[in-house]
């Protein structure tokens, strides 16, 4: 880890607003994973954000933004995420939605079959589009014109714009994960 966690008595008056807007955030949508040390430390994403307080109340609002109004379902986000998550490699975020998708009840072999950047075979039909929508853009270049019509079918355009930005949100997330080299609580 590159970037020491921060304790809640240390936080500038900058930092202690957007903490206190991620812990109730976080509280509401990211409770399926570890993401405080037992003094309040945030870890994951969050902690990067705090010590780019200005960039991370950005970052943070997008997230929000993502998830709160959301029109995608749970399960469809969740492959688009962990599908960029393989990606890019990166440990917490994988972490952290194996866990949303496992709490959900995605079976295990189909988390195994998505870490390993594979499609799985089980996918609805919905996932399935969404699994090749991100799999795409993760890979860099214009998002097909077919596989964009198909999203489209699919979510219609709002859900299909929603998509889109998940996509470049969680590899946001991820670059930001891999460049701190933030761990997994459990390996730590």
């Amino acid at each position: 880890m590159r970037l020491p966690l921060i304790a809640p008595s240390d936080l500038s008056q900058e930092q202690r607003a957007l903490y206190d807007e991620m812990r109730k955030g976080i509280a509401g949508h990211f409770n399926a994973f570890r993401v405080e040390r037992e003094d309040g430390a945030l870890m994951g994403p969050w902690n990067p954000w705090l010590h780019e307080p200005g960039i991370g109340r950005a970052v943070w609002d997008l997230t929000l933004a993502l998830t709160a109004d959301a029109v995608l379902p749970d399960n469809v986000r969740q492959v688009a995420i962990l599908v960029v998550g393989a990606r890019y490699d990166a440990a917490y975020e994988i972490y952290a939605h194996i866990a949303v998708a496992e709490h959900e009840g995605m079976p295990i072999a189909r988390l195994a079959t998505l870490v390993a950047e594979l499609k799985p075979a089980d996918l609805t039909s919905d996932e399935s589009v969404a699994f090749d929508i991100a799999y795409a853009l993760s890979r860099g270049g214009t998002l097909p014109e077919p596989l964009y019509r198909l999203g489209l079918t699919t979510f219609g355009q709002h859900g299909l714009n929603e998509l889109i930005y998940l996509v470049g949100l969680y590899a946001l997330v991820s670059m930001t994960l891999n460049g701190f080299n933030v761990p997994v609580p459990e390996r730590e």
